[in-house]
């Protein structure tokens, strides 16, 4: 089942203003999780929401139902140089993680409040903001420890590239995702 949700783009110009309702989401969403995942927490979370809105070409999707946000997916363009791949632990050739700031586009964030999960609306979201980017591919990393949430994006086209540990404190081992865009993505309706 769909759930008919408004879904609005937001660009890097919006981010000062839709900061305090991105927190207030995650924070609802990773209650449970923050009281024992200093990972999980409000604080690291906005450290990185910080970190992600600064970048040039980020772009956001959020879900309305009416005026009540249920959800937003979120991310920017790799840079050439990119320290995104840095840590691997998997063997891949380096033409796979060559970055040229136009190749891959690293989907950052997408969650969904409690009241509109199973409802298609990650999808929605998902599909929205990809459906928009020109680049090659996009990339995500989903935690090891959330297989439903890894055969999720599996079901969804993404393909798993290998392990990767980010070199931030605390970090948990992830499966670095990637999924080809089709040529001209823009307006493709995934």
């Amino acid at each position: 089942m769909t759930t008919p949700i408004a879904i609005r783009h937001y660009t890097a110009t919006h981010a000062p203003a839709l900061r305090p309702l991105l927190l207030d989401v995650h924070t609802e969403v990773y209650a449970d999780a923050a009281r024992t995942d200093p990972f999980a927490s409000p604080e690291r979370f906005a450290e990185g929401l910080d970190h992600w809105t600064a970048r040039p070409g980020w772009t956001c999707t959020i879900g309305y139902d009416g005026d009540q946000p249920v959800g937003y997916a979120y991310g920017a363009p790799l840079p050439p140089r990119s320290r995104w791949w840095s840590g691997l632990l998997t063997d891949v050739p380096g033409e796979v993680t060559t970055e040229t700031g136009t190749r891959t586009y690293a989907l950052s964030e997408l969650m969904v409040r409690e009241p509109w999960r199973k409802t298609g609306t990650a999808r929605q979201l998902h599909n929205t903001l990809l459906d928009a980017r020109n680049e090659e591919r996009a990339a995500l990393l989903v935690d090891q420890n959330h297989p439903k949430v890894h055969a999720l994006y599996q079901s969804w086209g993404w393909t798993t590239l290998g392990d990767l540990r980010p070199n931030l404190s605390d970090a948990p081992v992830f499966h670095a995702m990637l999924l080809v865009l089709p040529p001209g993505a823009e307006g493709t309706g995934r």
